[in-house]
């Protein structure tokens, strides 16, 4: 549930933007830093998260963040003005960035690697990757019915729930044997140039690649992320130990993420415009299209956790990102402006199982090797390298599906728009298949953790 929470609110304030825009008072160029703060913000603080796990305890990250999500969800449904929404969504970035992390340790320390882990993370799975095309339903449905705010809104008993269910099922958190220090310059140089880095990431394409704004944000980043790298060389209890990339698993992984939100990541954002711009979609219809996807996607997850139980994480990986490639590149052909949604649905089909048995066995990958005391962090490493990956596609296709759009208008901007977008899913076809060919570079008989057991066996019962 916490991970449905996590992923629809990815995506489930896209179809409100015309709303919200027009009742605060949002000029249409702005309405995107709704969307880009909480992605900046969530993108920048995951080590951090990944780190306050480990060392305060997942447990209570893990209730803290589901806290910090009723409440910034609150506000933001309150907001009566631009600034206050985006500080809102800014805040609801953070606590993404300290439940994600928390979410899969809490996964990958309670069931032991394996089949039983396997079965929890399809599970997990199942319900972010449909989350990321139910956002979009979810939020039609909403903005149609109640009005805008009720897209914040409906997180507020949504986290209160789960926090409370997680104080009652999830066991307490185990006393730590070891002290270990937070590195807080450490802390404050990652997030620091993590976040400056996202943001300009998400904000070139509005801003303009040569805005000062931009480059002082890309600059500044390199800055803080290099001093980053210093830091951590010299610490004693360093917040990223470099020898976890020695674990070729959680490498491999952490590229087939950065791969995989760069390319299926990015599509539900061009779906979206390509029905609500080109087809002319209300909220309502646009999140009702959203529904085979997510039932394609989640059946995906399922199957991803059977085949990587039966035939290993690296063949069900070059099987997923294979299905991915076939399906997307036929999605690519319902891009038209005249096409209509029957065209997509077999694309969306085959694309979505695809993304689906790629989602779970990817995170199977990045989990196997790494000891339990350092599953946040490593967890945290990966969920990076999913949000930058998600945000350098967005900023890369985004220019790409623009290019001939200046100047028209009616139909001839619906066929611009359209045709852009063709191109633009034929690329992420191509970056599957990038997706594809790292991952034979997967270890065939991976290294298990070396903690095989669950830190509370009854869990797993």
């Amino acid at each position: 549930m916490a991970q449905l929470i996590y992923s629809l609110d990815l995506n489930i304030v896209f179809v409100a933007l015309p709303e919200i825009g027009a009742e605060l008072g949002f000029p249409g160029q702005t309405q995107q830093l709704v969307v880009s703060a909480y992605v900046v913000f969530a993108g920048g603080f995951l080590l951090f998260g990944g780190r306050a796990a480990d060392l305060l305890g997942r447990r209570r990250v893990f209730v803290l963040a589901l806290a910090i999500y009723a409440v910034s969800s609150l506000a933001g449904g309150l907001a009566t003005s631009p600034e206050v929404i985006v500080i809102a969504r800014a805040v609801q970035g953070i606590g993404g960035a300290l439940l994600l992390p928390s979410t899969l340790s809490l996964i990958n320390t309670l069931f032991a690697e394996g089949p039983q882990r396997n079965r929890a993370l399809a599970v997990w799975g199942g319900a972010g990757a449909s989350g990321l095309t139910l956002g979009a339903l979810l939020g039609g449905v909403l903005t149609e019915n109640f009005g805008w705010p009720a897209v914040f809104y409906v997180n507020v008993p949504l986290a209160g729930l789960v926090a409370l269910a997680a104080l009652a099922v999830i066991p307490r958190d185990t006393p730590r044997a070891q002290r270990r220090r937070f590195d807080l310059p450490g802390s404050l140089t990652v997030t620091g140039g993590a976040t400056l880095l996202v943001f300009a990431l998400v904000e070139g394409p509005e801003l303009g690649w040569t805005s000062p704004l931009v480059t002082g944000a890309f600059l500044l980043a390199a800055t803080l992320l290099a001093a980053f790298a210093a830091i951590e060389a010299r610490s004693p209890d360093p917040l990223m130990p470099f020898r976890l990339f020695g674990n070729r698993s959680l490498t491999v992984a952490l590229s087939v993420t950065f791969i995989y939100m760069a390319t299926f990541g990015v599509l539900p954002y061009f779906l979206t415009v390509l029905m609500q711009s080109v087809h002319g979609f209300s909220a309502l219809q646009t999140g009702l299209a959203f529904l085979v996807p997510s039932l394609a996607i989640a059946t995906g997850t399922q199957l991803g956790e059977r085949l990587t139980t039966r035939i290993g994480t690296r063949t069900t990986l070059l099987i997923g990102f294979a299905i991915g490639v076939v399906g997307t590149a036929a999605l690519a052909y319902g891009f038209e402006a005249d096409a209509s949604y029957a065209q997509l649905i077999p694309g969306l089909v085959i694309s979505g199982v695809g993304q689906g048995i790629v989602w779970t066995a990817m995170w199977i990958a990045a989990a196997t090797g790494t000891p339990a005391h350092e599953q946040g962090v490593a967890n945290g490493i990966a969920a990076t390298a999913l949000n930058i990956g998600n945000a350098i596609g967005l900023a890369v296709f985004t220019v790409i599906a623009d290019i001939g759009i200046d100047g028209a208008t009616g139909q001839e901007l619906r066929t611009a728009t359209a045709d852009g977008e063709f191109i633009v899913v034929l690329l992420t076809a191509a970056g599957m298949a990038i997706g594809l060919l790292i991952t034979l570079f997967l270890p065939r008989h991976p290294t298990p953790t070396p903690e095989t057991k669950p830190e509370h066996a009854g869990i797993s019962a």
